[in-house]
């Protein structure tokens, strides 16, 4: 595995995600930002942030799975968020753990979450961007 996630002394314990990754690999992906598409362009979870969220961890997956690897691997996300407020995390992490249940993975890598205006398209709700470290 390229990738080693830890936490810092002195750096809060999140939980969520670590606060650190240290990259061993050769080689980096990039995964463009994933919405809640499935496979034929149709939003999935329109209006159901969780369900959007899970949608695009999943397509994250996919997309890495593409590339010869998986969560394991990834050493940063970004999550954009239309008009975050803090009582959306709640949803958010139903749809991180739902994705996770799915995928066998806790996808835990260091990680920053953005609030934004907007989107695409006004029914997606959330947008997952990667970056993973394969050897």
């Amino acid at each position: 595995m390229a990738v080693t996630l830890m936490d810092s002394d002195g750096l809060p314990k999140v939980g969520a995600y670590r606060q650190v990754s240290v990259a061993t690999g050769t080689r980096l992906v990039f995964v463009a930002g994933q919405v809640a598409w499935d496979a034929e362009g149709s939003t999935v979870g329109v209006g159901d942030l969780a369900a959007q969220v899970e949608r695009c961890y999943l397509n994250v997956a996919t997309a890495l799975a593409e590339a010869g690897g998986t969560f394991d691997d990834v050493a940063k996300i970004n999550v954009h968020v239309v008009d975050w407020t803090a009582d959306k995390m709640p949803q958010l992490m139903e749809g991180i753990g739902r994705a996770a249940e799915r995928l066998g993975a806790a996808p835990a890598p260091p990680a920053t979450l953005l609030g934004v205006a907007a989107l695409d398209v006004p029914e997606h709700l959330v947008e997952i961007e990667a970056v993973a470290v394969l050897d």
